[in-house]
């Protein structure tokens, strides 16, 4: 049976191409992972406030290596993007932004961060957000990217709206964390806000 519309964006719209690195003009840079990164992510999972709202834990630096070349094949197979937040200035590891659950068909996918201990309080997480939706939305040309974070967690809830996610409702018991099952909030960003 044939669809009555076209895909959003065509398989080979983020491979056929590099993986690209955006400035902020703020003082940050998102660029692709490489395996000397593997150290100071190992060193910000290590942060009890990682364990609190995020599933995964990070055993050893070999097992971040292991996600950091999963992290950069996914860019190749279209089904997630993730970026190191870094300084622009010194190199040094802010963050993590990325879209993960990609359909391009659809035109949509999932905006997801975190920042290190250091880079907390300084604006880090809501300036590379907004700069991977401009990317994501102005140039690749997505129609819609979604934001979700638990509801206790008031500081993820700042920094999407401070990049311009409006918050549209909230998931039920939508994800179980260490501590028991958590509501989510749902914001988004579409083309034209």
């Amino acid at each position: 049976m044939p669809y009555t519309v076209g895909p959003v964006l065509p398989a080979g719209t983020l491979a056929r191409t590099p993986q690209p690195v955006l400035p902020t003009g703020e003082g940050l840079l998102l660029r692709p992972w490489r395996l000397e990164d593997a150290p100071a992510v190992h060193a910000a999972f290590q942060d009890p406030v990682m364990h609190q709202w995020h599933i995964r834990a990070a055993d050893s630096e070999e097992e971040v290596a292991g996600w950091i070349r999963d992290w950069r094949a996914a860019w190749e197979e279209e089904r997630a993007v993730q970026w190191a937040v870094v300084d622009s200035g010194t190199d040094e590891l802010l963050g993590r932004v990325a879209l993960r659950s990609i359909q391009l068909d659809e035109g949509v996918a999932e905006v997801a961060y975190w920042t290190t201990r250091g880079a907390r309080g300084r604006g880090v997480a809501p300036r590379a957000t907004v700069a991977l939706a401009r990317w994501a939305l102005d140039e690749i040309g997505f129609h819609r990217l979604e934001l979700h974070h638990a509801t206790a967690n008031e500081a993820s809830c700042r920094v999407a709206v401070k990049a311009g996610f409006t918050l549209e409702g909230t998931k039920r018991s939508a994800c179980l964390h260490p501590d028991g099952w958590h509501d989510m909030h749902v914001h988004a960003r579409v083309q034209g806000d």
